[in-house]
């Protein structure tokens, strides 16, 4: 017979995982966008999820911040999924740092760990990060605003791999609260 983990002998039931939102999107955004995504960064975090990103600039970094200064904020609540091996290379928001030392392969890790995936602009990058969303069944929220690929494809349906769509936000108000929603169901681990 196994031995029950240490929480489960002194009488104290573990805390749920909170779900991952990985916020992805422009390394270099206009203004709007960058605060699109500080809002949706910290709104995440309000909402009981933690906000994971690339760890650098951009919406990566503006997520973070939002996050950071979340009145839900919690140590452990803004992760970084870093390209490169330097850990200091993150932005100072970022509260778990991850280096892969995989480049771009990283989005693959950024993907995976995260029940829902939120895009903000975003160049091909972003594109990339979004097709394997949608190839490992992850629920996106693309933010219709601005140029990039979040615009692009809100609302969209990328091949018939799947029977939904890219959930098309116009507001950070409204990304997060179909982020949240779509964390929290099955469509968020329904993996490929």
């Amino acid at each position: 017979m196994s031995e029950p983990p240490p929480s489960a002998r002194n009488g104290i039931a573990p805390e749920p995982r909170r779900p991952v939102a990985a916020v992805i999107g422009a390394n270099s955004p206009p203004p709007a966008l960058f605060a699109a995504a500080e809002a949706i960064g910290a709104g995440l975090v309000d909402a009981g999820l933690r906000v994971a990103t690339g760890g650098l600039g951009g919406v990566m970094t503006a997520a973070s911040r939002g996050a950071r200064q979340a009145a839900g904020w919690t140590d452990g609540s803004v992760i970084g999924v870093l390209p490169g091996l330097i850990a200091a290379d993150a932005n100072p928001f970022v509260d778990i740092v991850v280096p892969t030392g995989m480049n771009y392969a990283r989005n693959v890790v950024l993907v995976a760990m995260a029940d829902v995936v939120v895009a903000v602009g975003g160049g091909s990058g972003t594109l990339s990060e979004i097709a394997m969303a949608w190839q490992h069944g992850k629920p996106i929220v693309a933010l219709d605003l601005g140029d990039g690929w979040s615009a692009r494809l809100a609302g969209e349906r990328l091949d018939l791999r799947r029977d939904d769509h890219v959930h098309r936000a116009a507001s950070p108000s409204e990304a997060v609260r179909l982020a949240a929603e779509l964390a929290g169901s099955r469509e968020a681990h329904r993996g490929f």
